[in-house]
């Protein structure tokens, strides 16, 4: 278990001169106060203020003074003579801040844990391009390779960059499973063991601040944007969920039933597919994300499941037993992994307390159907839009309680703000086929 003394003995025997008091913004931004280790008794004892008005999604001017309040289970030392601890927020009177994104996540868990469940597992499947940089440093079009899925060329070209990331994440206390190329050219995934949520999503939030830091060193640019081209694979964070009871027992697991899926499986997939178009709005909360959910590059446009398709919005993988999972293939690194995660976890657990059935699985590749016989299949659509899924958050007063009253309110106003941005642009596709001949 790791104490306040504990820390100071790390800091102390590895020499760490600074801390890094990290947390994550509204629109999933990972931010920091770096404080000295002369100042650890602070640090450790609650009492660093931050001015909170500054943060995107939080509190207004006048409300500016908030406390970061470590989770000392987080300490790692990430770099050289650097520490860090993950914090929640804090208001002025020593309570918890509404609109702070981890905060949210653990009121979301007391909820699976007065339903008799012990665990949120979460695997997470993040991919991302590596793109070479033009002479003043900034990212450009070109990628790293040319390569394709499971090409051992491409690894090889960016061999030093994917080890350095790796040996990275393994210092910090990652369990890497594996790193292998990607669909598109230029694109990689790197797989790392499941947690569970809370450390899920801490980690998550780690790992794209080392791949991009490592990437920068050997002079790329490592972006996690859903569709970076049109033409290319898009690149998502494909979610692996199940839960377990006190005993640590995955109740996803049932090796009776059809598919070996439990009831409890069943209806957990019931409460995802009824949300779904909502909790796109949280999963998949940027315009250029609703650019990957389309046919043609195996992302999902189509709220169904099944065994081993991968068309579907949630795919079943063929492990079993402890390793049963479903598998949630539309969500993208663009998300806050909080807000996103509390999401998923307060649709499934809708599922299983109102006993919703969900759909017969789909076996079919649900791309090649028409209109019509998606709709004799119920088979209804994703969102095509950020504006199609901010409306369906609207009306789906379970998905708005999931992220909390405040971030609602804050989420919906930049994301209208985003929405109307987008569509006062004029892109470089209408002006190559409509200026020359309207």
């Amino acid at each position: 278990m790791i104490t306040k003394e504990s820390i100071k003995r790390q800091i102390e025997e590895n020499g760490i001169k600074m801390i890094r008091l990290q947390f994550t913004d509204m629109m999933g931004k990972l931010k920091s106060v770096e404080v000295p280790v002369s100042q650890i008794d602070m640090i450790l004892n609650n009492d660093v203020i931050f001015d909170g008005s500054s943060i995107e999604g939080f509190v207004r001017i006048m409300e500016a003074d908030m406390y970061l309040y470590p989770d000392l289970a987080t300490f790692k030392i990430i770099k050289d003579d650097i520490a860090r601890l993950i914090c929640d927020i804090y208001k002025t009177d020593r309570t918890p801040f509404e609109g702070d994104p981890r905060g949210n996540l653990k009121r979301v868990m007391k909820e699976m844990d007065e339903l008799g469940y012990g665990s949120f597992n979460l695997g997470l499947e993040p991919e991302f391009y590596l793109l070479k940089l033009d002479e003043f440093g900034n990212p450009t079009a070109d990628t790293n390779d040319f390569d394709s899925y499971f090409d051992l060329s491409a690894i090889e070209q960016a061999g030093d960059c994917l080890r350095e990331i790796v040996y990275r994440l393994e210092e910090i206390g990652f369990t890497i499973e594996a790193s292998h190329h990607e669909v598109g050219p230029g694109q990689y995934e790197i797989n790392f063991k499941y947690a569970n949520v809370l450390e899920a999503c801490d980690n998550i939030q780690t790992y794209k601040h080392v791949v991009k830091d490592v990437a920068s060193k050997y002079g790329l640019y490592a972006s996690f944007m859903p569709k970076p081209f049109s033409e290319k694979a898009g690149s998502g964070m494909h979610t692996n969920c199940s839960l377990a009871d006190k005993e640590g027992n995955n109740v996803f697991y049932d090796e009776n039933a059809p598919l070996q899926l439990s009831q409890t499986c069943l209806y957990w997939i019931g409460g995802i597919t009824k949300h779904a178009r909502a909790l796109c709005a949280i999963t998949n909360p940027i315009v250029n994300s609703y650019k990957r959910l389309t046919p043609g590059y195996e992302a999902p446009c189509y709220i169904a499941w099944s065994t081993e398709n991968r068309s579907t919005f949630i795919r079943i993988p063929a492990s079993r037993k402890q390793a049963t999972r479903t598998e949630i293939r539309s969500v993208d690194c663009s998300c806050n992994p909080y807000l996103a995660m509390a999401a998923v976890l307060a649709c499934g657990l809708d599922g299983i307390k109102n006993k919703i059935e969900p759909m017969q699985p789909s076996y079919i590749n649900i791309f090649e159907l028409t209109r019509k016989e998606r709709q004799e299949l119920n088979i209804k659509n994703l969102p095509n839009s950020l504006k199609d899924a901010l409306n369906s958050l609207e009306e789906d007063q379970l998905v708005i309680n999931a992220i909390g009253k405040h971030t609602y309110e804050k989420f919906m106003e930049a994301k209208l703000k985003e929405w109307a941005d987008y569509r006062h642009q004029i892109t470089d596709w209408e002006l190559k086929h409509y200026i020359y001949t309207i």
